[in-house]
């Protein structure tokens, strides 16, 4: 999760959120790249005096600049594409998650297990325990097995939210009338934070995510007691 004075992304715990990490740290060598020598070349215009009063054309110099920023553009489009269909890629998943953002709560249903559904709300400064984080945790969290592929289902009851989960690298937008999907693929245990990510109304802050990735047995047994 998140921590103070933390700029870097969270601990990756899927595959697509290593992906969007390795596509950051590509695109800022490449920005880093350009960005020394735009500063190189305005520096050494600057320091020198020399002038050439008969150069009318440079051809070969606009060929360069020309091909460079198209070869660049290629080198980031690429891989971005590559990532925006893993993004997409919900095929044969094994349980289906459905969340539905209220104004100003989570409910879930897990249509395919015994239509197991509950309300997740954020739990009060103070009913947390001192192990527990303030703001994020829920008092109803979403259990799922990792290793295990899920899809999402997300949709609005009233105004636009966003369920997101930074370590997991999704985020989709709930909106009135409309079911979006995407996929979560858990590689390790933990219990993983989010927030609403869509400004919703007064207490869009107070939309906590919370979700458990443990092993297929533990996930079973919760089944069972829930029921």
């Amino acid at each position: 999760m998140a921590t103070w004075n933390m700029f870097s992304f969270q601990d990756a715990v899927s595959p697509i959120m290593e992906q969007l990490i390795m596509f950051h740290d590509h695109t800022m060598m490449i920005l880093t790249m350009i960005t020394i020598a735009v500063i190189y070349m305005m520096s050494s215009l600057i320091v020198n005096k020399f002038t050439n009063r008969m150069l009318l054309e440079g051809q070969m110099i606009e060929l360069i600049w020309t091909l460079m920023p198209a070869m660049l553009l290629i080198m980031i489009a690429l891989p971005s594409l590559k990532i925006l269909y893993l993004l997409e890629e919900t095929n044969k998943p094994l349980i289906t998650l459905k969340a539905i953002g209220h104004q100003w709560y989570w409910s879930y249903e897990y249509s395919d297990l015994k239509k197991i559904e509950f309300d997740s709300y954020m739990k009060q400064t103070n009913s947390i325990l001192n192990n527990e984080y303030r703001l994020l945790e829920s008092d109803n969290r979403i259990i799922l097995p990792f290793n295990i592929k899920t899809r999402i289902l997300v949709t609005s009851y009233d105004v636009i939210h966003s369920w997101t989960i930074p370590a997991l690298g999704i985020k989709i937008d709930g909106s009135p009338g409309r079911i979006n999907q995407g996929s979560i693929l858990s590689m390790r245990p933990g219990t993983y934070y989010g927030q609403c990510s869509e400004i919703c109304g007064a207490n869009h802050s107070f939309m906590p995510i919370m979700m458990e990735s443990v092993n297929m047995k533990s996930f079973n047994n919760w089944i069972k007691n829930y029921s």
